[in-house]
């Protein structure tokens, strides 16, 4: 969760750093500080809990000076509460050396103790002082950073990032990895290296992705990098396909507004490139169709907001192809003792790529014999290196907290993916497969004229409603994750209770919740896809609404029987009943972000929670 960046260059270091930190501040944190190297050969450092603004205030009221090295950090705190000692950097071999640490150091209180016992006093209750502390013991013992970098992670367990950099070595950063991010940024005369492209992009879309237990080292005019045991490694490149301009508001109230203006974007982006003479072709996937002939059963992977993805992406896959689905939370799937084969596909969704829950269960999976595929929407993540195969979404980079263009993209993938094994397997009337892509390739218009014609009125009813302390959400079959979803997003930015509901499961015993003015949004199906369907959640309405509910109803055009028994109907254009979902979201992103937007809330940074989570 934590965000990272280093740099080697001719230009100040300060500002280059304080500005990476600033385009990470979307993966949630408590503290910031930055170390520098400066032209005076000093390491300096500063850090303070709270935002970055405090840090920025404290270097405009008594600045550090020139440096052109530097590491810096935002710290989600895990050992240790957020306070000015807790946050990174943190110094030892007498403040020569700082270091700065994303993950958890699982082994940290045996390696403290040692320390310990041979007089090391300690400042802060981080594991991360612990690991500053031993490569200090490493680099008075060697004088050489990248080999105390090598000894000291050998004895590391758990999942990290370490960043150093050391007075002796004016022009050098060094960091490595496991089972947490950390990628390459490649300048002309400099480099560097962040959690996340963002912290880099502004200065270039040039990057290498940065292995499984792997050391780097960047100086300003060269890049090195070795595994765990010394060996030298060829890092993998790739181009950043987004600039810094998209990691920016343009304008907009919140990049959750700009991230829900995008989302008919975000699925154009996601389908374009893939359909060829009218019929799926993904460039990732070529030459892999062997993979996919001999699956007998796929088990998709993912946490939050992916998960539910995951659980649309169920019905696309098994109606297409016939091949039987599960759905599972990653971290419930890792210690479960699953049963997986070599014919089982197992299909992880991460929008960050990094997802440590999900990373763990890739893992797992490919151990216990599975073929994997990663739904992702960053370049150069760990969860696609790990995987046999990748399809990435097209969505740009989201910063919102709460998950939404990238929600929809993920769901275009899983139908996109659905669809080509659908065809490499033969099991897919060609008129339906055509149908579908010309529904796919429909979606973005429809999701704009959701956004044209309904969302000034969806605000205005969020606005009515700031004062709700409980929502409800209903839906069936593919409105089933969706109601899921929109509970999800209003727990998440709005802090007030929400749950989503199968409406079938409404009478053994959710409907005890329902009480006069309880509001109670319901996903209608299309009664052209199942009349018995429809007639069904027409049901539920009547009855949540006989016990007062109040009931706002998400319909398509044109359906006149949900008037008689709904408050409010929001409406969405026509779409055959398995793309509905893709529309269905789009009214509830609009409403949780105008709910919580009328409490006054920040609807891009949610307390308690971070963008990406690296740490299980």
């Amino acid at each position: 969760m934590c965000g990272i960046v280093g740099y080697v260059g001719p230009r100040d270091s300060q500002g280059i750093l304080v500005a990476g930190l600033a385009r990470l501040e979307y993966r949630g944190y408590d503290s910031a500080g930055i170390a520098v190297v400066g032209e005076n050969g000093r390491l300096t450092a500063r850090k303070k809990a709270g935002k970055l603004a405090a840090l920025r205030e404290s270097l405009e009221q008594d600045p550090m000076g020139r440096g052109t090295t530097g590491i810096g950090h935002t710290r989600w705190a895990t050992h240790g509460g957020p306070t000015d000692l807790n946050a990174h950097p943190h110094l030892a071999d007498g403040d020569r050396l700082a270091v700065i640490h994303n993950g958890i150091i699982e082994n940290f209180a045996e390696l403290k103790k040692e320390l310990v016992a041979e007089g090391v006093e300690f400042l802060s209750e981080t594991d991360t002082e612990v690991a500053a502390q031993l490569i200090a013991r490493a680099y008075r013992e060697t004088g050489d950073l990248v080999a105390a970098f090598r000894a000291v992670v050998n004895r590391l367990d758990g999942a990290f990032t370490l960043l150093a950099t050391h007075e002796d070595h004016p022009d050098l950063v060094v960091g490595a990895r496991r089972n947490s991010p950390l990628v390459i940024g490649l300048g002309e005369g400099e480099n560097f290296l962040g959690s996340d492209v963002a912290a880099f992009v502004e200065h270039t879309r040039r990057a290498l992705a940065i292995g499984q237990d792997e050391i780097v080292a960047i100086t300003p005019d060269k890049v090195t990098v070795t595994d765990f045991d010394g060996n030298s490694v060829e890092p993998q490149p790739f181009e950043v396909s987004w600039d810094a301009s998209a990691a920016d508001k343009g304008g907009w109230s919140s990049f959750m507004a700009k991230e829900v203006s995008e989302e008919p974007e975000a699925v154009a982006n996601t389908v374009r490139g893939r359909v060829k003479d009218g019929r799926i072709s993904i460039p990732e996937l070529e030459g892999l169709d062997e993979l996919f002939v001999g699956i007998e059963r796929v088990v998709i992977l993912a946490c939050g907001t992916a998960y539910y993805a995951g659980l649309v992406g169920k019905y696309a896959i098994e109606k297409w192809s016939r091949i039987p689905v599960v759905v599972e939370l990653a971290h419930e799937f890792r210690y479960s003792d699953p049963i997986v084969s070599e014919s089982t596909l197992v299909i992880s969704i991460s929008q960050s790529g990094e997802t440590m829950d999900t990373l763990m269960a890739v893992k797992e999976a490919a151990r216990l014999g599975a073929k994997t595929l990663s739904i992702c929407n960053t370049q150069g993540s760990t969860i696609p290196r790990e995987s046999d195969a990748v399809v990435y979404t097209h969505a740009g980079p989201e910063v919102a907290v709460a998950s939404t263009k990238a929600f929809v993209a993920q769901i275009t993938a899983l139908y996109l993916f659905a669809l080509h094994i659908a065809d490499v397997r033969g099991s897919l009337d060609q008129a339906v497969s055509d149908e579908a892509v010309a529904q796919l390739e429909a979606l973005p218009s429809k999701i704009q004229w959701i956004l044209d014609n309904e969302q000034d009125r969806i605000e205005q009813l969020a606005g009515w409603m700031a004062d709700t302390r409980s929502v409800l959400f209903l839906g069936r079959h593919v409105g089933y994750p969706i109601a899921l979803e929109g509970a999800l997003k209003l727990k998440e930015i709005s802090y007030i209770h929400a749950e989503g509901f199968a409406a079938g499961e409404l009478k053994h015993g959710p409907i005890a919740l329902v009480e006069p003015g309880q509001p109670v949004f319901v996903v209608v199906p299309s009664p052209r896809g199942s009349v018995t369907m429809h007639q069904k959640v027409i049901s539920n309405i009547e009855e949540i609404r006989a016990r007062g509910a109040r009931v706002i109803a998400i319909a398509e055009q044109g359906d006149s029987a949900v008037l008689p028994s709904a408050d409010e109907v929001l409406r969405i254009p026509l779409a055959s009943p398995l793309f509905e979902p893709l529309l269905a979201v789009v009214p509830l992103h609009i409403f949780a972000m105008g709910l919580a937007t009328a409490k006054g809330l920040d609807v891009d940074q949610p307390r308690n929670l971070a963008k990406s989570v690296t740490v299980e």
